[in-house]
């Protein structure tokens, strides 16, 4: 049995990852003694990395970090890599969606693409990238209660017009960059020690 040490704190993430690998990859918790990764490479596969070798380094464990970016069209690809602090170095999912809004206000041209990178990294140097996309479209509002970050904003092209926030769990991982990145994992890591 694979045995990752997750490098994310956020456990809405983790919730997702663990549900994403269903049980075909233990998935252990990141040590809480371990300080949080400055993410300051200026792509999703650098911070991605970052997370993993210094969780990898601190664990002497493998582990697997992923870092995910929505690339909106008519903002020049922003959020991009700041998804996260879109609004701010310290702003809440809610902040970030408010200012997304605000930014396509009247704005026609709605089209966005999420994208994750998952990084494993183990001890002895090794790597492995994958990379998940979706594209969609941004809503006029927040719709839907499931979910987190600009799940209720995002309206993906494969689904039947709904966000995220208001598919299931399932629905969602079944057509999501999370869910395709992490598949893409398992498959690669099928050969791996």
């Amino acid at each position: 049995m694979i045995r990752l040490v997750c490098a994310s704190a956020n456990p809405d993430k983790v919730a997702e990852i663990a549900a994403l690998l269903d049980g075909a990859v233990v998935l252990l918790p990141r040590p809480a003694h371990v300080a949080d990764v400055v993410e300051d490479a200026p792509t999703l596969e650098g911070n991605a990395t970052l997370k993993a070798v210094a969780i990898c380094a601190a664990t002497g464990l493998p582990a697997v970090a992923d870092d995910t970016g929505l690339f909106v069209d008519a903002l020049d690809g922003r959020p991009g890599v700041h998804t996260a602090r879109f609004a701010g170095p310290t702003a809440s999912y809610a902040q970030n969606r408010v200012a997304l809004l605000a930014a396509l206000d009247s704005v026609v041209d709605r089209t966005a693409q999420f994208r994750t990178v998952a990084v494993v990294v183990w001890p002895d140097g090794r790597e492995l990238a994958v990379v998940g996309e979706c594209r969609g479209r941004i809503a006029e509002m927040e719709l839907g209660e499931r979910g987190f970050g600009y799940d209720s904003v995002f309206i993906p092209n494969d689904g039947d017009g709904r966000t995220f926030s208001q598919m299931s769990l399932d629905d969602k991982q079944a057509i999501s960059h999370r869910g395709k990145a992490f598949a893409a994992l398992l498959a690669a890591l099928v050969g791996e020690p």
